[in-house]
């Protein structure tokens, strides 16, 4: 699984490079877009096609190349396979076939952009692309409004500015965004405010609408202790049930976020062991 730059060349790596110039046959996410990183470098291994269309039948024949001996490196078409990618299903495949398989690390756009957005420092949550209607989107996102780390999503240029509506709409305007986008490219941005003020940002300048995107999120804020009443019922639960069972079933009756309440549980559960 070889890592390919996501806009700069130079970001393949000299490991990189030298898999894919030794195996016998590389797959690629579409052979075109890789033939020109391929000229770039002087490579002539054979490219054959893997993509989400033809991912289980591209994997039968790696596995037959792999059962006779040869060599088999993928590639998509920027960043790392498999991670919002095709190759995580012919990987599979692969392992069970009883194959070793081998990461060449490199590019990714997620953590390219948490790397500079200041808000990965607890963690993240990695969604990737959230669903292109809008009512599947905001349905997404709502199973993220308690999330307490970063989240990271991919979006395209003609869909962001909904995505931004749905965002502040459902994750509501306090918290803050990191707006990446054509990263290690010619036009290269990055950019981070309130979630409130993304959409004007995007309006400005056409200009900021343009690219591929990755957006860095910060998690739920950090709130006070449970309200009596919530903090009643958990006990009452927790004096019966396991911790998790008591946070779950006290989310259903207070809708409170299951998050905090197991945080909650856990903290109770401790003190009273001691």
């Amino acid at each position: 699984m070889v890592a390919t730059p996501i806009g700069n060349l130079a970001d393949l790596s000299r490991r990189a490079l030298g898999v894919l110039a030794q195996v016998d046959v590389v797959a690629a996410e579409d052979t075109r877009h890789s033939r020109r990183l391929f000229d770039a470098n002087d490579l002539r291994t054979p490219l054959i096609a893997l993509h989400e269309h033809n991912e289980q039948q591209a994997a039968s024949r790696l596995i037959d190349e792999l059962a006779a001996g040869r060599h088999v490196a993928l590639i998509s078409d920027a960043g790392t396979p498999g991670v919002s990618d095709p190759g995580a299903r012919a990987v599979a495949r692969v392992r069970a076939a009883g194959f070793p398989v081998v990461p060449v690390p490199g590019p990714c756009a997620a953590i390219a952009a948490l790397s500079v957005s200041g808000l990965g420092e607890e963690g993240f949550r990695f969604v990737g692309f959230l669903p292109p209607k809008s009512a599947a989107r905001r349905s997404a996102l709502e199973a993220l409004v308690d999330c307490p780390v970063a989240s990271v999503f991919y979006e395209s240029p003609h869909r962001i500015v909904e995505c931004a509506e749905d965002l502040l709409a459902v994750l509501g305007g306090g918290r803050e965004i990191v707006v990446a986008r054509e990263l290690t490219k010619l036009h290269e941005q990055s950019a981070r405010m309130p979630l409130e003020a993304l959409p004007a940002w995007l309006d400005a300048d056409a200009d900021r609408r343009r690219g591929e995107f990755v957006l860095v999120v910060s998690g739920a804020p950090r709130t006070e202790g449970l309200d009596a009443a919530t903090e009643h019922v958990l006990s009452l639960l927790l004096a019966e049930l396991p911790v998790k069972s008591a946070a779950k079933l006290a989310a259903e009756i207070t809708g409170a976020a299951r998050n905090r309440l197991y945080a909650r549980a856990l903290e109770l559960k401790n003190s009273g062991t001691e």
